[in-house]
């Protein structure tokens, strides 16, 4: 899910480029209908796509992902617009880049510590309690109380 996730912000990075390319027509020309169109075709399919990925993504891990934008936004300016790279982008990038790692990796092992806390809860309430689940407190109250009644 997680591959899926990024191909799926690389697409909705695209949407700047087509956006940058629909500026540059002449409003309201026809190439200015295709771009701005293909940026709206893109955002629905985004749109249908994201709704899918959260129902299997916790939504805080989704949206630390889309910080990845701002390295493909890079990239594209680069590739595509032939803007100027410098030190504080690529710095900048780096960041995002280990910003998200760091946050995924976190929230993994948080997702992974709930996994193993469920799955115990689930194994203690399925198991029948035979008395071997009462503390020691409760076993000699209860056996005393037993022995008085016999006695």
């Amino acid at each position: 899910m997680f591959v899926l996730l990024n191909i799926l912000l690389l697409i909705y990075s695209f949407t700047t480029v087509l956006s940058k390319f629909a500026a540059e027509a002449e409003a309201f020309s026809l190439s200015f209908f295709v771009y701005y169109g293909s940026v709206l075709g893109l955002l629905f399919i985004y749109a249908i796509v994201w709704q899918q990925i959260i129902k299997f993504l916790p939504l805080t891990t989704a949206y630390a992902n889309r910080a990845i934008v701002v390295v493909w936004g890079i990239i594209w300016g680069v590739v595509i617009f032939k803007e100027q790279i410098n030190a504080g982008k690529i710095a900048g990038a780096l960041l995002v880049i280990a910003g998200v790692i760091l946050f995924s990796v976190a929230d993994g092992k948080e997702q992974a510590q709930t996994v193993k806390e469920s799955m115990l809860e689930k194994k203690d309430i399925s198991e029948p309690d035979n008395g071997a689940g009462k503390s020691t407190d409760e076993t000699t109250v209860h056996g005393a109380g037993k022995q008085a009644a016999e006695e």
